[in-house]
């Protein structure tokens, strides 16, 4: 093999492994010896999709929720690797430091429901970064994969093979930081270059961070921190060693958060376009179709579709542009699962209230406005009841959110203990549809008022499963309940006082028989600080919303123990929000 020369200098070198990782263990087996160290090696793999890095699952609906994200997109594995090779003369050490990262395209398939849970039962997730290990029955998800396959096992022996010949035959100047010490120190001193498993992130915001590195998703500006800027006067970073001079971490991710409203405002005019209606027949089309299609110039359709190139929104090839499978199933306006009259309501009313958040925050979101401030007309307001044409558009991105929630909630718990669930609230029918689908004998009943049944009407589906839900005119808060193994609160109402809360759950203890359930569905805040970086998109909502009490799952369970449910079950919040299931106890 070619390598070999290369990677036989690491034979009879005492190297030390800085990882805790079995898989890199494996990889580099046949190369080193664990003694006292002449070379030491660190590594770290990290997962990352729609700019956000994938940590190992904290638990099985964690998994669910990575692996959803990851289904029939393609997403980067980056590991970064940090090469100290140590040589000594009169009991001076001197190190050479030699850091890369690469970079590996991984596509999924669709992935099926049964596959899913099918793959996360097996308990293979748990303890990979992304929810998967493509070397084991991980591999079965995976429809391609662009790149250095070992890269994703966790180390990327190519580059590393690559990067030592770089080292001994001899050494870059630009790649290698020399520093002299005045004494040998003592092995532990290098457990600070320790990493995690293969596949855990660990810290993104450390030196050399892969995840930040040209291509990542969401890195808009594809600077890494090891390509960036000069080291800044007085900057330092500690290494194996001691201090020396390091370079000013890039804030490629600070910058990305700066620029995000440019993205979603791209995205928001490409479908006001209808961009992803033209492409839809799979056919691919030059910029100058495409403009003359929607009527906009050249120059700025192309810009627009290399932006869309960039999101992972569309293909491009030499006969053209194309939609990705993503874009198919959810930008074109027709589709079944689209997000087309989520995208526009969010354009002209969503984009409103927030380029508005300052006076919102200052004063109050108001009913009819798109953000605070007087009778004047101040832009971003909404003076009285909104139209017709503009109400039926909320009411259609709300849905499209509800289904999507429902989809994750009606497959979170296991309920095929229940043959029979009542609904306190319609939630315009997206879950109940939801939950008959999951649960071919499950019963589901809605109770609401006239006027929001009304709504669910409206988007009930043809066929199907819709046969075994029933919509039932009523009070929740006031009027009888249906019998029921299961209830279920789609919300709890931000503005009611506790003592309506507790009203509420005392009937519906009162017609819950023992080893009946009560859900409390879409509450959006998690205590636990392990989920302090998941659960943005309900946080975000929360900020225009109607002022009232924001629940937490943990007030939820206890609000359930009060009123004699226990067996508590979590979903945890993350990209919707979180839900707790209690079972009814024995009075």
């Amino acid at each position: 093999m070619a390598l070999c020369p290369v990677i036989g200098k690491l034979l009879h070198k005492r190297v030390v492994l800085a990882s805790a990782s079995p898989r890199r263990q494996e990889i580099l087996s046949n190369a080193k010896d664990l003694r006292t160290p002449d070379v030491v090696i660190g590594a770290d793999t990290i997962v990352a999709v729609d700019g956000l890095v994938l940590e190992k699952p904290v638990d099985k609906q964690d998994a669910y929720h990575m692996l959803s994200r990851l289904s029939g997109k393609e997403h980067s594995v980056f590991t970064g690797v940090a090469i100290v090779h140590c040589t000594t003369a009169d009991r001076l050490l001197e190190t050479q430091v030699s850091e890369f990262y690469e970079e590996t395209r991984v596509t999924f398939s669709e992935l099926s429901e049964d596959l899913l849970w099918e793959y996360i039962h097996s308990g293979e997730p748990m303890d990979k970064a992304g929810g998967y290990g493509i070397q084991s029955l991980g591999g079965m998800l995976v429809e391609s994969v662009r790149g250095d396959f070992l890269n994703v096992v966790g180390f990327p022996l190519n580059r590393f093979c690559k990067q030592l010949a770089e080292l001994y035959y001899p050494p870059r100047g630009q790649d290698v930081r020399r520093v002299k010490h005045d004494s040998i120190p003592p092995v532990d001193s290098f457990e600070t270059l320790g990493d995690l498993d293969a596949g855990d992130p660990g810290p993104v915001q450390s030196h050399g961070d892969p995840g930040a590195g040209p291509g990542s998703p969401g890195s808009l500006r594809g600077v890494s921190e090891a390509e960036g800027d000069p080291p800044a006067q007085g900057s330092s970073e500690a290494s194996c060693n001691g201090a020396v001079e390091a370079q000013t971490p890039f804030p490629a991710g600070l910058l990305d958060l700066i620029d995000g409203f440019k993205v979603s405002k791209a995205l928001f005019t490409a479908c006001r376009l209808k961009v992803f209606d033209l492409l839809s027949d799979g056919a691919p089309r030059g910029a100058a179709d495409v403009a003359r299609a929607v009527d906009a110039s050249v120059c700025g359709t192309r810009r627009l579709l290399e932006v869309c190139v960039a999101l992972g929104l569309l293909r491009k090839t030499e006969q053209g542009y194309r939609n990705t499978e993503l874009a198919g199933r959810h930008l074109v306006s027709g589709g079944a699962r689209s997000l087309h009259g989520l995208i526009l309501h969010s354009d002209q009313r969503t984009w409103d209230l927030f380029s508005h958040l300052e006076r919102t925050l200052r004063e109050g979101p108001r009913p009819h406005r798109g953000a605070p401030g007087d009778q004047q007309g101040q832009p971003g307001d909404q003076v009285g009841p909104p139209c017709r044409e503009t109400q039926l558009q909320a009411l259609k991105a709300a849905h499209t959110l509800s289904s999507l929630t429902a989809r994750r909630l009606a497959s979170a718990f296991d309920l095929s203990r229940f043959s029979s669930a009542c609904l306190l609230g319609g939630c315009r029918g997206a879950l109940a549809w939801e939950l008959a689908r999951e649960c071919p004998r499950l019963e589901v009943t809605v109770l609401d008022v006239p006027d929001e049944l009304e709504q669910v009407s409206c988007f009930q589906p043809q066929g199907g499963p819709t046969a075994r839900v029933s919509l039932v005119p009523g009070d929740p808060s006031r009027d009888a309940l249906p019998a029921a193994d299961l209830y279920i609160l789609p919300r709890l109402p931000p503005d009611w006082p506790d003592d309506k809360v507790h009203q509420l759950l005392r009937r519906v203890a009162g017609c819950c028989r023992p080893g009946g359930g009560l859900l409390l569905a879409e509450v959006a805040l998690d205590e636990d600080p392990g989920a302090a970086r998941r659960g943005l998109r309900p946080k975000l909502d929360l900020l225009v919303q109607t002022p009232g009490r924001d629940w937490t799952l943990g007030e939820g369970r206890r609000l359930l123990e009060q009123h004699g449910f226990g067996d508590m079950q979590v979903a945890p919040a993350g990209d919707f929000p979180g839900a707790v299931l209690g079972i009814r106890m024995c009075p």
